[in-house]
């Protein structure tokens, strides 16, 4: 589609911020205004609609595609958003180890449990570690809890904890990367180091390399979104 606005610019709006082109509002994919809780989520929106060419590129405006998603799906629906994202408690991958005496084991010890430690601590609640796949579920405080710490959250920060634990196939991760400071770079190599340690025994696929790369990216993108969310 070619480009069919000359000014870009954000507009205050009762409930938060708007991105205008050429003076006129955006509305979501699902025809909402678009009206986003802080002003450096809009800006960030703005600045992806001001980088467009001669011909707009639908992939290059990731962050309008998920405040989208946050308006039309999320605001309406949270409770399905909170039941996507529970799988990725309950499954948890830093929840689940190696057998004892792999070498891999020490490395997931090392790595994941100030992780999990962390969260516990922080939400005053109890993990269950497994050695192996099998299924063993958390205790079940600890998952009402979890669904409480979500209904807390605002639409925009659900909808990119859903993104993120989906990612990194961990909620504990996924409620990590909220914390300030946190790396997303690392904080994913640290969630996907089960993978990576295979990797680096066996060697990459192409393919699936291009797919860890794809998911890292969105990681990160997903951490960004959740910080403008939180201003």
């Amino acid at each position: 589609m070619k480009r069919f606005y000359r000014e870009v610019t954000v507009q205050p709006q009762v409930n938060g911020w708007q991105v205008a082109l050429d003076g006129r509002g955006m509305k979501t994919q699902g025809g909402a205004p678009q009206i986003v809780p802080t002003r450096a989520m809009a800006d960030a929106l703005a600045a992806e609609w001001a980088a467009q060419g001669d011909e707009i590129d639908p992939k290059s405006l990731p962050l309008r595609d998920m405040a989208d998603y946050a308006i039309d799906r999320v605001t309406p629906d949270p409770a399905s958003a909170i039941a996507a994202i529970m799988p990725f408690a309950e499954t948890d991958t830093l929840c689940y180890r190696a057998d004892d005496g792999d070498a891999l084991r020490e490395r997931q010890e090392e790595a994941w449990e100030p992780l999990v430690a962390a969260a516990e601590k922080r939400l005053g609640i109890e993990f269950s570690r497994v050695a192996g796949i099998s299924y063993t579920p958390h205790p079940p405080a600890t998952r009402a809890r979890l669904v409480e710490e979500l209904e807390e959250m605002d639409p925009f920060t659900l909808a990119a904890v859903q993104n993120l634990s989906s990612l990194a196939a961990s909620l504990i991760a996924a409620l990590e990367s909220l914390r300030n400071g946190q790396d997303a770079e690392t904080l994913f190599a640290t969630a996907n180091l089960e993978e990576d340690w295979q990797a680096q025994q066996w060697g990459w696929e192409h393919e699936a390399l291009a797919r860890r790369d794809a998911r890292a990216r969105g990681f990160a993108l997903a951490c960004q979104f959740a910080l403008l969310a939180r201003g």
